[in-house]
């Protein structure tokens, strides 16, 4: 941050005549100026701070969503996905099971 360059005001050397007046003046001008134009700087680092913030908390409501979403499953609907699974695998067992005999009895007649 830059320095206002103000300095303290001397009883019975400032003020006293028009040139002392406009020098002091002329300060408190240079030095409002430079508060404008950090307070400017600041109030859009700010705007940036704020958007930021915002998209911050926008992922952290979709990653909990999702996280909850992944955690809080319904019981029952696994429960069915689990049985038919399991279903589909004695299936393939039996089906394999039928496969290895009927090449056994195939190799049986061919005896």
């Amino acid at each position: 941050m830059p320095q206002l360059g103000l300095k303290s005001l001397t009883a019975g050397t400032d003020f006293l005549d028009n040139n002392s007046a406009n020098s002091v003046i002329s300060s408190l001008s240079s030095a409002s100026s430079s508060l404008r134009s950090e307070a400017s700087t600041l109030g859009s680092n700010l705007s940036i701070v704020q958007i930021r913030q915002d998209f911050s908390k926008n992922l952290i409501n979709v990653l909990q969503t999702g996280s909850s979403n992944l955690t809080l499953a319904d019981t029952n609907e696994e429960a069915a996905n689990s049985q038919a699974l399991s279903t589909r695998q004695s299936i393939a067992v039996s089906a394999l099971a039928l496969a290895n005999q009927s090449q056994q009895s195939v190799l049986q007649l061919l005896r």
